[in-house]
C-alpha cells in the first residue's frame, strides 16, 4: 500500500510521469489486490488506459470475477468500447448476483446509442429483481425524464424522494419540479422547487422556481425569487425579462421597464430583451426610445418577423408607410417571409395610393387570413371604396357570418341593396 500512497502523492504534487513509473512497478510487481486499488485510483483520474490494461490483467487472472468484468465494462464504457462493455456484461446471467450493476450499465449503452426501448427494458429487469434499490428508481426515472415522458418518471422520482433527497449530484426534488412544470403543472411545481432550494441554493434552481411561477400566474413569487436571483448573480440575463414581465402583470410598467433597461446594459445584444424593452415604452408613451429598441432587434437579426411587426405597426402609426414598404421588402429581399408581409404592404399600399399592387397582396394574403375578421374588414372597405362591389359584398357576407353581432357590418351591408 505504500507505492500506492506514493502515486497519490505524486499525482497530487503533479508529477504524474514519476506516478505513472512507480504505478507500471505496481503492474510488475505489486499483489492483486495493490493491483485493483490502482487501477481504481487511475479510474478515477481519468487515466482510462492505465487502469484497462490492470483491469484486464485481472479479469484474465480470474475470469469469473464478475465484479472485476464489471469494473472493465465501466472502463470500456468510459473509452467509447460499447461493443466491449457489452460482451462483458451479456454474459453476466439473471441468478447472478451482479446481474442488476449489470443491467444498469447496458442500459446506460444502450441509452447512448439511441435505444431507449432497449434500456427500458434493461432496467424494468433490473426493476424486478430489485424493485425497492433506489439506484434502480432513479435510472428508470432519469431514463423517462430525459426522454421527455416526464408522467412516468414521476412515481419512481416521488418514491426516492422519501429515502433520499440527491444521487449522483441530482436534487431529486428539483427533477420532480422539472417534471411537473414540463407537463404544465405550475403548482405542484413550486413547492418542489422550495425543497430544491433547501438543498441546493444556485443560480440556475432560482431561476427555474421564478420561471415557473411566472408561467403559473404567481407574479409576487416569480418577483420575489427573481429578485433573490438578481442580488446572487446580477449578470444572469434570463432573469431580467421574467422579472419585467412579472412586474407588468402586477401593473408597475415603469419598474418593468427599469428592468428590462438593466438587463440591456448587461446583454446588450439580447433581442428578446429590446424587443420587449420596445413594446414597454410603447405603453409610457415613449414612441421614439420604442422604435429605438425595435431596430436594434432588427438590427441583431433581420428575421426577428416579432419585432419587424412592432416596427411596421409603429411606422404606420406615424404615416410613414414607404418605410414600411421598405422594411419588408428588405426582410423579402434577405430570404424572409410571412404571410402577414402581405397584409401589411397591401394597406401601406393603399395608403400609398397604388391600388393595383395593393389588390394584388390583399388576394395573396386572403388564401392565409379568409377566417380572420380583421383582414376581413380591411379587404372589403378597400374591394368597396375600388368599386369592386360584388367582391366586396362577398367578403363582408363572409365577415358576417363570421361575426352576426357586427352591427357596423350589417350597416355596410344595407348599402349593397
Amino acid at each position: 500500500m505504500e507505492k500506492l500512497n506514493q502515486i497519490v502523492q505524486l499525482v497530487e504534487q503533479g508529477d504524474v510521469e514519476r506516478a505513472l513509473a512507480l504505478a507500471e512497478q505496481v503492474k510488475q510487481n505489486g499483489s492483486d489486490e495493490e493491483r485493483y486499488m490502482l487501477a481504481d485510483q487511475l479510474f478515477s483520474w481519468g487515466l482510462l488506459e492505465e487502469a484497462e490494461s490492470l483491469v484486464h490483467m485481472l479479469v484474465t487472472r480470474y475470469p469469473d470475477e464478475r465484479e472485476l468484468q464489471l469494473f472493465l465494462a465501466e472502463i470500456y464504457t468510459e473509452m467509447d468500447k460499447d461493443e466491449e462493455a457489452l460482451e462483458l456484461l451479456i454474459d453476466i446471467e439473471e441468478d447472478d448476483p451482479y446481474y442488476v450493476r449489470a443491467c444498469l450499465l447496458m442500459a446506460d449503452l444502450y441509452q447512448m446509442q439511441g435505444l431507449d426501448e432497449v434500456s427500458e427494458r434493461k432496467l424494468l429487469k433490473a426493476h424486478e429483481k430489485m424493485p425497492d434499490e433506489p439506484l434502480v428508481q432513479f435510472a428508470l426515472a432519469e431514463l423517462y425524464f430525459t426522454t421527455g415522458q416526464y408522467q412516468k418518471s414521476l412515481p419512481y422520482y416521488e418514491r426516492i424522494i422519501n429515502n433520499t433527497k440527491t444521487i449522483a449530484g441530482t436534487i431529486i426534488a428539483q427533477r420532480i419540479a422539472e417534471a411537473y412544470s414540463l407537463l404544465g403543472e405550475f403548482e405542484q411545481a413550486l413547492a418542489y422547487y422550495e425543497q430544491a432550494l433547501k438543498e441546493r441554493f444556485d443560480a440556475h434552481t432560482l431561476f427555474q422556481y421564478g420561471f415557473t411561477a411566472y408561467q403559473a400566474g404567481a407574479y409576487k413569487t416569480a418577483i420575489t425569487k427573481l429578485s433573490e436571483l438578481k442580488a446572487l448573480d446580477r449578470e444572469y440575463v434570463p432573469l431580467y425579462l421574467f422579472l419585467a414581465k412579472s412586474y407588468e402583470q402586477e401593473g408597475d410598467i415603469q419598474q418593468s421597464y427599469e428592468i428590462a433597461k438593466e438587463g440591456l446594459t448587461i446583454d446588450e445584444w439580447n433581442k428578446e430583451l429590446l424587443l420587449y424593452a420596445g413594446k414597454i415604452a410603447l405603453k409610457l408613451g415613449k414612441r421614439e426610445e420604442a422604435l429605438k429598441y425595435i431596430e436594434q432587434a432588427l438590427d441583431i437579426d433581420s428575421g426577428y418577423l416579432e419585432a419587424l411587426f412592432v416596427q411596421t405597426s409603429l411606422l404606420f402609426h406615424e404615416e410613414r408607410y414607404e418605410d414600411v414598404v421598405r422594411a419588408i421588402q428588405q426582410a423579402i429581399d434577405q430570404g424572409e417571409y410571412d404571410p402577414q408581409f402581405e397584409w401589411e404592404l397591401a394597406k401601406a399600399k393603399q395608403k400609398l395610393e397604388i391600388y393595383d399592387q395593393a389588390l394584388n397582396h390583399y388576394e395573396e394574403a386572403y388564401t392565409f387570413f379568409k377566417e380572420d375578421p380583421n383582414f376581413l374588414y380591411d379587404f372589403g372597405y378597400f374591394l368597396f371604396e375600388e368599386g369592386r362591389r360584388d367582391r366586396a359584398k362577398a367578403i363582408f357576407e363572409q365577415l358576417l357570418r363570421l361575426d352576426p353581432t357586427n352591427e357596423e357590418v350589417a350597416h355596410m351591408m344595407l348599402q349593397f341593396e
